[in-house]
């Protein structure tokens, strides 16, 4: 079984650390501990690792959020990997901060990185891991606030955040969307 898990962020030095680059962020944390390193090929980093028997592609799109997407649907068509097999990794201002939620499909509800990709593959049955960031911004800021970096207080948290996004991917691949939801989703 074959799985195409998508990191959803911004490339360059400016937006490292954001919270619109968890996906990103994620994704780093899950090469480095399977031993992988990402090359850059057409439309994203990639690399490849393996979870107890199921081969993972990871990418993290360089098209940016709002092109997102094209990389997605490239990749998921160049190595035939079927739409229930994709998981995107997001940040999503809806969930509080540290709120980590998987879902099999949904609206994009506003996100850009998502209605590009629903855009691309022509529907919303892609699975996606939210991973919340919080609202803490005043009205009209909300491009400010997803392109800055987290909290002081968030700092601390974020390491065992993305650990446990590690373990719901894997979850994602070994046991499928309903029982990760299950276990994972509180």
């Amino acid at each position: 079984m074959k799985y195409l898990v998508a990191g959803l962020g911004n490339i360059g030095p400016e937006y490292k650390d954001t919270r619109h680059n968890i996906g990103f962020m994620v994704a780093d944390a899950l090469a480095k501990q399977a031993g992988a390193d990402f090359v850059n090929l057409r439309l994203a980093y990639y690399t490849e690792l393996s979870h107890k028997g199921k081969k993972i592609f990871l990418v993290k799109p360089t098209t940016y959020m709002n092109l997102s997407g094209k990389a997605v649907n490239y990749w998921m068509n160049e190595l035939k990997i079927p739409v229930e097999n994709v998981l995107v990794v997001v940040d999503e201002l809806a969930l509080p901060f540290g709120t980590l939620r998987l879902k099999p499909k949904g609206s994009s509800a506003g996100h850009n990185g998502l209605k590009s990709i629903e855009a691309s593959l022509g529907g919303q049955n892609y699975a996606r891991l939210r991973f919340g960031v919080g609202d803490n911004y005043p009205k009209g800021r909300q491009v400010d606030y997803v392109l800055s970096g987290f909290d002081k207080d968030e700092q601390p948290a974020l390491p065992g955040l993305i650990d446990r996004s590690i373990e719901i991917i894997q979850s994602f691949v070994t046991a499928g969307p309903e029982l990760t939801m299950t276990r994972y989703n509180k």
